[in-house]
């Protein structure tokens, strides 16, 4: 069930992170080649931000998972027996406690969002401040399953189960 729920997220997040990089360099092509012609269209700059925005939010959590945030490994790992594991569990549950208690206000965030259009395209900016409580509740979902799967397999690594293994 835990490796069946640690997929799904996992898919769903690359998915998601590979439909933004599409988007990012569709809008930058569009971009350099409006320059090279000498008719760049203004949205190109502002659809190349929102898609990094949502690029972070999807990646976030599945960086998180693989250990691919920056982080203090060279510390933890060289510390003796079970206590990287135990290290790393504080900090997953530190991260997850720490973003779900971000998420009211990034929902009145979103909330705000409704107020207001983007200034080239015209986009509703709660689409865009969603992309702030999408990733708070994907690094709360990473952050409790790499805690659990770190409490359910002392001694071995939490990644293991996104790498394949």
């Amino acid at each position: 069930m835990l490796a069946r729920t640690l997929n799904f997220f996992t898919s769903l997040c690359r998915a998601g992170a590979l439909a933004a990089f599409v988007v990012l360099i569709a809008a930058v092509l569009i971009q350099v080649i409006g320059r090279g012609t000498g008719n760049s269209p203004v949205w190109t700059e502002e659809l190349t931000r929102f898609a990094l925005i949502y690029l972070a939010a999807f990646g976030a959590g599945v960086a998180l998972m693989t250990g691919d945030l920056v982080n203090v490994d060279v510390v933890c790992d060289a510390l003796p027996g079970d206590l990287p594991r135990k290290f790393r569990m504080i900090g997953s549950f530190a991260t997850a406690v720490l973003s779900i208690s971000l998420i009211p206000g990034a929902m009145k965030y979103v909330q705000i969002g409704t107020l207001q259009n983007s200034p080239a395209m015209a986009v509703p900016m709660e689409f865009v401040h969603m992309s702030v409580l999408l990733l708070l509740v994907l690094l709360a979902v990473f952050a409790a399953l790499r805690f659990v799967l770190d409490w359910n397999r002392a001694g071995h690594d939490a990644t293991a189960l996104t790498q394949g293994d």
